[in-house]
């Protein structure tokens, strides 16, 4: 009696995807604490203090008995580049898939707990055509058919100037082909960043992009409840 093998959960395997895309193209992988400092969640990330994604309805936030170094359940894996820039000198060129947290109410779009890819790229002249080539590079790879990438002015304070990024999918059978569909926030990286983790802003320049995968693996697979991901439900993971 053959017995059945087992098989890779959809988010493990477009993660793996994922990476396996971006490296082809000289970036590598990066990884954080999900338990993170609000330092790095937040102050190095040119976030302001009366921000109110620092709310208590926004962000977990741990108790601690220590108050210089106050903790949150990471609410973006943009953490990641914050301490990769300051423990690493450009070039820099990285993606950090991982898991974040918000404190929010669920539904079909929306969970407490999500995946999140972020990208990293700092180096000499780096400007936003590197942006949306390496934009239109991933989403053709990622969803088999030629894209193509539009930006929209938008502000996150990570970026200067920040963009909401819409792909479109040229040819293929898949529903997605011929429409614009919003799917990140991307931009230059602000020159405050750099400056706080050691890089002289004058010299460098970088883009960062953030989206999640959870969305990407909506339009790929066509999945209707983001929160099916993670019931365990077996008659869902095994249609993959």
């Amino acid at each position: 009696m053959q017995i059945p093998t087992g098989h890779q959960h959809p988010l493990t395997r477009m993660i793996a995807e994922i990476n396996d895309i971006f490296s082809k193209i000289g970036f590598e992988f990066a990884e954080g604490p999900e338990a993170e400092l609000e330092t790095y969640n937040f102050d190095r990330l040119n976030v302001p203090k009366d921000h109110p994604s620092r709310d208590m309805q926004d962000t977990f936030w741990f108790k601690s008995t220590d108050v210089s170094a106050p903790t949150v359940l990471r609410t973006h894996t943009s953490s990641v580049q914050a301490r990769y820039m300051e423990q690493n000198e450009p070039p820099i060129k990285i993606i950090v898939p991982g898991k974040v947290f918000r404190n929010e109410a669920t539904d079909a779009t929306h969970e407490a707990q999500f995946y999140q890819l972020e990208g990293l790229y700092v180096d000499q002249g780096v400007h936003m055509g590197h942006l949306k080539g390496t934009l239109e590079y991933f989403f053709s790879e990622f969803f088999s058919g030629k894209t193509e990438v539009r930006f929209r002015p938008s502000f996150f304070p990570f970026v200067e100037p920040g963009v909401e990024v819409d792909m479109k999918l040229l040819e293929g059978e898949s529903k997605l082909a011929g429409k614009w569909i919003e799917v990140m926030g991307a931009g230059m990286v602000h020159p405050n960043l750099l400056k706080v983790a050691g890089i002289d802003s004058e010299k460098y320049s970088g883009i960062a992009f953030g989206m999640g995968i959870d969305r990407l693996g909506v339009m790929k697979y066509g999945v209707e409840d983001v929160r099916d991901y993670y019931t365990g439900d077996l008659r869902f993971v095994n249609q993959f």
